[in-house]
């Protein structure tokens, strides 16, 4: 049988105030009750607290032990709010995460070189909560001013800054995303996309002819004639390229899109087939466009050694020839030179679209008719060096080349992003 019910008032004399509590037995178990302090509010029912009041309460308590309602207080836990990383905390760990879902070398090298060289310096040391637009603003007029980066660069460095903010929202660590909208944004200039022209690819390609062991060709041919990326191109082997086919596979893009199977021109395939037969490297595990040790070469490399010695070559034969000379162009025009060629030579815009691995047709559509646009406008000799082009690259299937209104219509030209 469990004993009854009692108890009795403690009362201590602290450094400041004399306290009450109560102590008691209640369902076989001894229980201790703090009131609070003298004069202070009783911590059950409220009321002021006195040493005759403790001793009423004492009373209240057993007769509901006796009674068996009585119930231990439930002390309320209070969650201790996280502790707001930095920025440079949060970052680093936001970069380990881009790297671990598998996005491609140079977007990493971007998000590193934008956040150690520009963000940190101004964000780094401040917690997440307490960057705020004024600040934003502030690192956008001081970069501006300090004019190492264009206001492009500078705008690309706050989306990134967004980016990472939108994670930290997400995981509810700030309010909000400061760094977000267009009133972040500076006034810049659209980037002009550059590309080789049509009519001045052939040149390109002769010029390109005894460079870097004679892979220079072969190399901005498939760029060229295949749209392929410099990053898809440098990567890829033998073993996916079935010449018997007329084929090539892209099985590593920086979307999904861009994991596809493309079509060879007859053109490119004997461009292709005459590379392999004098390659030293041509088994199918072996490189298409090595290294002379047969490693995977990098695109500053093929910048330098190649893009520019023959853009420098072929200029000397197209001002020659009265022919526009090739301007500052990257790998990535030849990319954009074979969406101008397909669409030239008449091919479906929505193929097209899914050979150089972009997501939307209507974006290929807009962004690379301009070619068809500007045939008429050529001189006679410029004409001739485009059709010749457009011969190259030709599946061998299209009877006529297609209109200017049957492709483009009304569509208005955009800009390219990298893609």
């Amino acid at each position: 049988m469990a004993r009854p019910a009692k108890g009795s008032v403690v009362e201590r004399d602290g450094t400041r105030d004399r306290t009450f509590a109560l102590r008691f037995r209640a369902y076989g178990k001894r229980e201790y009750m703090t009131l609070g302090a003298i004069g202070k509010k009783c911590a059950l029912c409220g009321d002021p607290l006195t040493k005759d009041h403790a001793k009423q309460e004492l009373e209240y308590v057993l007769a509901d032990v006796r009674r068996g309602i009585w119930r231990p207080p439930v002390t309320e836990t209070v969650e201790t709010p996280a502790e707001v990383p930095t920025f440079h905390e949060f970052a680093t760990a936001w970069l380990e995460r881009m790297q671990s879902r598998g996005l491609g070398v140079r977007t990493i090298e971007y998000y590193r070189w934008a956040l150690v060289l520009h963000l940190l310096p101004d964000f780094g040391s401040r917690r997440l909560d307490a960057i705020t637009k004024q600040l934003v603003d502030a690192y956008a007029t001081a970069k501006l001013q300090e004019g190492v980066l264009g206001a492009g660069s500078i705008n690309k460095t706050i989306t990134l800054l967004s980016q990472v903010l939108a994670d930290a929202l997400e995981y509810e660590l700030v309010t909000g995303n400061v760094a977000a909208g267009r009133r972040r944004r500076l006034k810049a200039a659209k980037p002009r996309r550059p590309w080789i022209e049509p009519e001045q690819l052939m040149a390109l390609l002769e010029a390109a002819e005894p460079i870097l062991q004679k892979r220079g060709r072969p190399l901005l041919a498939t760029l060229a004639g295949a749209g392929l990326r410099i990053g898809e191109a440098l990567a890829l082997r033998w073993r996916d390229v079935n010449l018997a086919r007329g084929t090539l596979s892209v099985g590593q893009a920086k979307t999904a899109a861009g994991v596809r199977i493309v079509d060879l021109t007859p053109a490119l395939r004997e461009e292709l087939t005459l590379w392999r037969d004098t390659s030293k490297h041509a088994s199918p595990d072996d490189y298409v466009f090595p290294t002379l040790r047969g490693t995977e070469d990098n695109r500053q490399n093929v910048r330098q050694r190649l893009l520019l010695p023959a853009i420098e070559k072929a200029n000397v034969k197209l001002a020659d020839a009265g022919i526009e000379t090739i301007g500052s162009v990257g790998l990535h025009g030849l990319r954009r030179t074979f969406a101008s060629l397909r669409c030239a030579a008449g091919d479906d815009v929505a193929y097209t679209s899914a050979q150089i691995g972009h997501e939307d047709a209507l974006f290929t559509l807009r962004t690379y008719t301009a070619a068809v646009k500007r045939r008429d406008r050529l001189t006679a000799g410029e004409r001739a060096a485009f059709d010749r082009a457009v011969e190259w690259a030709r599946m061998g299937t299209n009877d006529a080349e297609v209109t200017v209104e049957s492709i483009v219509g009304a569509a208005p030209l955009e800009a390219e992003t990298a893609s």
